[in-house]
């Protein structure tokens, strides 16, 4: 079994900085693809930055310049870092991994339960 657990989410004033994590667990053999959405309420979930087992990243035009996505390939984990965020940064922050598992031939996306995060004065 694979599972996804992120960290870190929980309340900041606007302009200021929130750092999340995520750590992937279980009989895993290899992950490529890590991504962050979020997913503001009453709206469809959002992609907000992918980063690759080598490390190159790509962001959302809404987050691009204020957000930092990394990772620990040894720890199967992955990080986003938040600055000078806006009351619309406001939603459920989920991670998502593309894994091989263990004695799998074939990759498979999973996904974490979701952390929040509120942007608010």
């Amino acid at each position: 079994q694979v599972q996804l657990v992120e960290s870190g989410g929980g309340s900041v004033r606007p302009g200021g900085s929130l750092g999340l994590s995520c750590e992937a667990s279980g009989n895993i053999f290899n992950i490529r693809d890590m991504n962050w959405f979020r997913q503001r309420s009453g709206e469809p979930r959002q992609w907000v930055a992918k980063i690759t087992r080598p490390g190159e990243t790509t962001y959302a035009d809404s987050v691009r310049g204020r957000f930092t996505i990394s990772r620990d390939n040894d720890r199967n984990s992955v990080h986003l870092i938040m600055g000078r965020v806006t009351p619309e940064d406001t939603a459920t922050y989920f991670c998502n991994a593309r894994i091989l598992k263990l004695n799998s031939d074939y990759y498979a996306d999973y996904w974490g339960p979701g952390t929040p995060v509120t942007v608010s004065s």
